[in-house]
């Protein structure tokens, strides 16, 4: 047992007239009963915390519970210590304990830590697969590693890495509309471009939404192909420009003109083509891609450069 006296060093200052005996009974057994052990070590539910352990924890009816925040609070810790814990509201489709390993966020089994479900993504069916309605508009992986921004023209031209710019590297004029472009390397990086709960489409995915939208689509051939599939998928406004290419917009696709970056870094052809990449790679330095144009009424299908710049749509896990 303790005496008063090791307890010195606590400010405790009340008054006795506003409190009952009871209540100072009561007080001092909760400060017994969270300080215990001996002063280097405190034990909560028990007498004799382990040596080992600054704070020790026990019970058999409840649990230990770390702080529960969203993943833009998460996000807004400054310097986060190495082994900061937190339990992330919205990460995952139910929440999940992340520790910080002194990099990034991890998740209590040592994986990437999840990013928020972003169940609110505009989307629509499309046969048996839900499609965003909306360009990719992310600068983040999903485990929240940023994406460089590359505006340089050459420095763009040179990367193998992921990426991502806006059109004509105008925020102000293009952002809202076509959301980013991104080259092929960050559609493919391991840190995960979409959401959580989505993906990148794969050539395949591509092939069956096109065909269920015009039976008359050959995913065979590399080229345009098909009848009326790229009115069905085009917005039925934006593609004014040099003539009238809007679509009917039935599937609810909503395809937007955001125009492209070349492999070589410079900026063509927005309001006049709208380009998608593909999950899909075509040998070692290209990769799928699906075109609409303001001229027609079918879909582009063929591969290009890795290093192209285009916009990105997403498909539900």
């Amino acid at each position: 047992m303790y005496s008063f006296s090791m307890f010195h060093c606590i400010p405790i200052t009340f008054t006795i007239k506003f409190f009952t005996m009871h209540r100072i009974t009561l007080l001092i057994g909760v400060i017994f009963s969270v300080i215990s052990g001996n002063a280097q070590n405190v034990g909560i539910g028990t007498t004799t915390p382990d040596p080992s352990a600054k704070l020790e924890v026990q019970s058999t009816n409840s649990g230990f519970l770390p702080p529960r925040m969203t993943f833009a609070q998460r996000n807004a810790i400054v310097n986060p210590a190495a082994g900061l814990l937190i339990w992330c509201t919205d990460c995952d489709s139910s929440g999940q304990v992340q520790v910080f390993n002194g990099t990034r966020w991890s998740n209590m089994v040592g994986g990437i830590a999840a990013s928020p479900l972003f169940a609110d993504l505009p989307s629509v069916a499309i046969g048996t697969q839900i499609w965003s309605t909306k360009n990719l508009d992310v600068a983040r992986y999903r485990n929240s590693d940023p994406i460089p921004q590359v505006t340089d023209q050459t420095q763009w031209a040179n990367l193998t890495t992921g990426a991502w710019c806006w059109y004509n590297n105008d925020s102000a004029a293009y952002a809202a509309t076509y959301g980013r472009l991104y080259n092929w390397y960050a559609v493919n990086d391991p840190r995960g471009l979409a959401p959580q709960g989505w993906h990148v489409p794969t050539n395949r995915e591509w092939d069956i939404m096109t065909k269920f939208l015009d039976p008359t689509v050959d995913t065979t051939v590399r080229g345009f192909t098909g009848t009326d599939v790229g009115t069905k998928m085009k917005n039925t406004s934006g593609w004014e420009r040099g003539g009238n290419g809007n679509g009917s917009n039935s599937s609810g696709f909503a395809g937007l003109p955001g125009g492209l970056r070349l492999n070589d870094g410079a900026f063509i052809y927005v309001g006049v083509y709208g380009i998608w990449w593909s999950a899909g790679e075509f040998g070692a330095s290209n990769a799928w891609r699906r075109v609409l144009t303001r001229f027609d009424a079918d879909v582009g299908r063929s591969e290009i450069f890795k290093s192209s710049g285009f916009s990105v749509r997403v498909v539900r896990d």
